[in-house]
């Protein structure tokens, strides 16, 4: 009974050897499958450029903005822009009509009388002292009247030519005109609208001159070191991925935003043909340290239990895994690509495609 008992447990034992070892074999050439279809290649080390990439957008340099008030209380009895058109200085962009005119033109004949009743009373003033009938110091008062009187009809004068009327017109309806040429950015009124006053008027219209754009990004303070003024960047707009702009950096701001931790960075763009619009995405691109690394399609990286790896075709026609050490993963329109920091060798035959069919099979 004894003897059959150990006969069994031997049996027993030595089929469990086989089938432990099967399971754990490294996942050497020998295990792998032989007619597996895989695509090769043979790599050569390049030098590729890190690069800090700063989100941005695209905004109109302020020097360069006009908003545009109106110059008196009254209705606006029309618009003739929208928002995104193109103007030219001196354009009219709205009609106002305002009962403020009607006052204006009130002060100016007013003062007219005034100037004309000063000169006559300078005259008289002149007669009476040349005959020692007037004190030189009434004269005096006399002739300082009279200036007062002709600085206020110029400043009269003045004010109707402000508003865009002759002196001799009879309208009410001041012409609106754009100052700069520039492109619409906003339109704070309409039609009908009642402008109460000067002091809580709104913008009736921004208008930007978008000739010359900044590119406004926020950086991390752990970039910084990497940015000064003066540094040639590269500016990547989506809208016009294929479009290459280059500029140099204008300004970084001294001041951390409290909220982002972040600082402001300026890059000052010439825009002639006006492709870049105002609030557009963009990327300031900064170059950085050149190292040597290999470039792999990303299908020929795989990940198992941690490790990342490919496969190298040998001498022999096998295929070894080789432990890799992967970067940054890059893309050129639909191609997806890694770069290999280290584990390969230049002139290493890797397995770019049917990798993932070359895994160990665990068992038979």
């Amino acid at each position: 009974m004894n003897k059959i008992r150990i006969e069994v447990l031997l049996i027993l034992a030595l089929s469990v050897v086989p089938l432990t070892a099967c399971r754990h074999a490294p996942p050497t050439a020998e295990n792998q499958p032989g007619n597996v279809d895989v695509e090769t290649t043979v790599v050569h080390s390049t030098q590729n450029t890190d690069y800090l990439d700063v989100p941005a957008h695209v905004t109109a340099d302020p020097a360069h903005v006009v908003h545009i008030y109106p110059p008196l209380s009254g209705r606006i009895l029309g618009l003739n822009i929208l928002p995104g058109q193109s103007v030219t200085r001196g354009q009219v962009i709205a009609q106002l009509q305002s009962s403020d005119i009607a006052l204006a033109r009130s002060d100016f004949e007013k003062s007219k009388i005034e100037v004309i009743r000063a000169d006559s009373a300078l005259k008289r003033g002149k007669l009476l002292l040349a005959h020692d009938v007037l004190s030189q110091a009434d004269f005096d008062e006399l002739q300082a009247t009279d200036q007062v009187a002709h600085a206020e009809l110029e400043r009269s004068r003045q004010r109707i030519h402000e508003l865009g009327f002759a002196e001799n017109s009879a309208s009410d309806i001041v012409a609106l005109r754009a100052p700069i040429s520039g492109v619409v950015l906003d339109i704070g009124t309409a039609a009908g609208e009642m402008q109460r006053s000067l002091d809580s008027a709104t913008a009736i219209a921004t208008i930007a001159n978008l000739d010359t754009v900044w590119i406004v990004g926020n950086v991390f303070e752990r970039d910084l070191s990497s940015l000064r003024t003066g540094r040639t960047v590269d500016i990547v707009v989506p809208a016009y991925p294929d479009l290459k702009l280059t500029g140099r950096i204008n300004n970084v701001s001294d001041a951390l935003d409290p909220i982002t931790h972040t600082l402001k960075l300026r890059v000052v763009l010439a825009n002639p043909k006006h492709l870049l619009k105002a609030d557009m995405f963009a990327t300031i691109r900064v170059a950085g340290a050149v190292r040597t690394v290999f470039v792999l399609p990303a299908t020929a990286v795989l990940h198992e239990d941690g490790r990342t790896f490919v496969f190298l075709s040998n001498a022999s026609g096998k295929f070894d895994q080789r432990v890799v050490t992967v970067g940054r993963s890059l893309q050129s329109g639909s191609v997806k690509s890694i770069e290999i920091l280290s584990g390969l060798n230049d002139g290493d035959k890797v397995v770019i495609a049917g990798g993932a069919l070359l895994r160990p099979t665990g068992g038979d």
